[in-house]
């Protein structure tokens, strides 16, 4: 996959409706993403956002890159994080933009987005992952979304070829489909990430543990440990292979 400027690549089609998070769950994910203030982070690091942009999430979409800008937003208050966004949707529609400082451009490419019915191409996104981490190191990659739709093995040895390279997917999953938890988790555990559900029980959680993952990603274990919020102590003990129902 090729990065430009613009977000660049083209699947096949088919969109699938799924059970997800309830308008009212978003909200509260946006609520408490509200109140993280400063990541404080204590070094540089890249991460990757990714995001399903298939037709399925579009109830949701706007909402969630309100959250997903306010986030970031607050990262970029810290400084020290360069953030790249993918997405994928339609027929083989796959792009990236720029990693960036700046989150007001990420939060300006995000609304302009449409959702498009599609497949899932989350075998890129780990693909992409994969070169992007060859040519300057990635600290990690966080991935939004509610469906898979690919060969669970094919993503599994991209999973671990990340988790090889000290690239952790935290995986947040929307609704409760459970051929994408199962490969998830996978992707998860052979990365050595986390996965997430985004429900009415996790969700005022789930901008706490986004907050996380940017200490981790310009701080590294050292950060989350220094801070040592609950937060971070969930996020180490699901790194470091002690947690793995969460969100159930």
């Amino acid at each position: 996959m090729k990065q430009s400027k613009t977000p660049a690549t083209r699947t096949d089609a088919k969109p699938a409706q799924k059970p997800r998070s309830s308008t009212g769950d978003v909200e509260a994910f946006l609520e408490k993403a509200r109140s993280i203030g400063t990541v404080a982070g204590g070094g540089h690091g890249r991460l990757v956002l990714a995001l399903d942009a298939t037709m399925s999430r579009q109830p949701t979409w706007d909402l969630a890159c309100r959250l997903q800008s306010e986030m970031f937003d607050a990262v970029g208050r810290a400084g020290g994080l360069q953030v790249q966004l993918v997405y994928f949707r339609g027929f083989g529609e796959c792009r990236a933009s720029k990693f960036v400082t700046d989150t007001g451009a990420l939060t300006r490419l995000m609304t302009g987005i449409e959702c498009r019915g599609g497949r899932t191409q989350i075998g890129k996104v780990l693909s992409h992952a994969i070169k992007e981490n060859a040519g300057e190191k990635i600290s990690a990659l966080v991935y939004i979304g509610d469906a898979m739709e690919e060969e669970i093995d094919d993503l599994a040895d991209k999973a671990g070829t990340l988790g090889l390279h000290g690239v952790p997917v935290f995986l947040f999953q929307e609704g409760h489909d459970g051929v994408a938890e199962q490969a998830y988790r996978e992707i998860a555990r052979l990365s050595r990430g986390a996965w997430f559900r985004f429900d009415r029980q996790s969700a005022a959680t789930l901008a706490r543990l986004l907050s996380s993952i940017a200490v981790y990603a310009t701080g590294g274990f050292k950060a989350l440990e220094t801070r040592n919020r609950p937060e971070d102590r969930l996020m180490l003990e699901h790194m470091r292979g002690g947690k793995q129902d969460r969100g159930r």
